[in-house]
């Protein structure tokens, strides 16, 4: 069964029918069919509902309970210059300065610039003994780090807490611009005549409309409609969340560390990033893994856990056993083989759209990937944001089939 299900204020989700009721003596031009409760579907959903279509969100579990919960919420505004993701990722960026204005993202999910360091940690068994410390360097990293450098300035990079901004999200379309969030897990897509769409859900339930975009994530591969065109690979990564004593004398620095482990090996490269909700963000260890078919199966390794407390104690005593653990988490990252995600219309399938491949980049790349679908599902063309080289097209051709 499928339910209309209230995902973070029930009172706030009763007035959704209500919402809907009052727009019929003013149709929107079409009904869209949003599939995933990730970032992706969430800014897609809300994007379009602005532009004024009907907007039904199909989330199988709970809005942003993977990656969009779990993720880092580090933006950077010119990070991915030089490639093919550098339009989107600045877009996408000044969209979340004035979604903040618009949101209060400062109070309402943790919206900051940041200032941004990389740092060389070198572990041994005797933590928090700095060597050569440098002025430049917080006072609260009093571990052993080295060569700091600034690779990003408050002009430059910011964050935001990605559960809580994604929710907010959803929650101001579900209130302002009617939007329908419905729980349950989208077994297929049937496209039919003149342009209409129906997909299916689990428990016998059918949901009709002009047109679907597919943001399911690292749950791309699994859904049939597209495992035989797009190969979408599930990264897991790591993290945990620590509440320290004295968050007050930690300042707004993320920091990007290489880490030699006292044992030997290669580097590591975890991120920390303490965020204004008191708490402090630790991220690192992934690796490919096949991808469950549930999201909330998903379970993080106890030596990867035990790795990123170890970084966290040696970086700063303030994050060692005195800090309170508030969660050991993983989630998987939805990958291209070309590194570049996908975003546009399935070729042969009108009216039907794909969303995915963000990797680590999801929650930055959100709202200019949600505001440039939605022009394109409205308008039949992106003009925020040139989608060509994102489009689905790239995998489908030379194989002699559509999908």
């Amino acid at each position: 069964m499928f339910t209309k299900s209230p995902f973070l204020v029930p009172s706030k989700l009763v007035s959704i029918f209500t919402v809907r009721a009052s727009m019929d003596n003013h149709p929107p031009k079409k009904r869209v069919l949003v599939c995933g409760g990730g970032v992706i579907g969430v800014c897609t959903a809300y994007f379009l509902s602005k532009k004024g279509a009907a907007v039904t969100l199909i989330e199988q579990s709970s809005i942003a309970c993977a990656a969009s919960g779990k993720a880092g919420g580090f933006l950077a505004f010119d990070w991915c210059d030089g490639g093919p993701v550098s339009s989107l990722a600045r877009a996408s960026f000044d969209l979340h300065r004035s979604l903040a204005q618009e949101l209060n993202g400062f109070e309402s999910y943790g919206y900051r610039p940041v200032n941004t360091l990389s740092l060389s940690v070198t572990e041994s068994e005797n933590v928090n003994t700095p060597r050569g410390r440098k002025s430049t360097i917080p006072e609260w990293i009093d571990g052993p780090v080295k060569s700091p450098k600034c690779i990003g300035t408050a002009e430059t990079t910011a964050q935001v807490h990605p559960q809580l901004f994604t929710r907010r999200l959803i929650e101001k379309a579900v209130e302002d611009y009617g939007v329908e969030v419905v729980i349950g897990k989208v077994k297929s897509v049937v496209t039919g005549e003149q342009g209409k769409v129906t997909a299916v859900v689990e428990g016998g339930g059918v949901i009709g409309g002009d047109a679907v975009v597919l943001a399911l994530g690292p749950w791309t591969s699994k859904f049939n409609l597209l495992s035989s065109v797009i190969n979408v690979h599930g990264l897991k990564a790591h993290s945990i969340v620590l509440e320290p004593k004295q968050m007050d004398a930690i300042t707004a620095h993320a920091l990007f560390l290489s880490y030699l482990p006292a044992q030997g090996g290669p580097p590591k490269d975890p991120e920390i990033y303490p965020r204004p909700t008191g708490e402090v963000y630790v991220c690192g260890e992934s690796y490919q893994e096949e991808v469950p078919d549930d999201p909330e199966q998903i379970e993080p390794n106890p030596v990867s856990i035990r790795v990123l407390k170890r970084v966290a104690k040696t970086v700063s005593s303030h994050l060692g056993e005195e800090a309170r653990v508030k969660a050991e988490q993983a989630c998987f990252l939805p990958c291209t083989d070309d590194s570049i995600p996908v975003i546009g219309e399935i070729p042969g399938m009108k009216g039907c759209y794909v969303a995915t491949g963000h990797s680590c980049w999801g929650i930055l790349n959100g709202p200019a990937t949600g505001a440039s679908m939605a022009e394109l599902v409205m308008d039949g063309c992106s003009t925020i944001v040139d989608l060509t080289k994102f489009s689905p097209s790239r995998f489908v051709k030379g194989r002699g089939r559509k999908p």
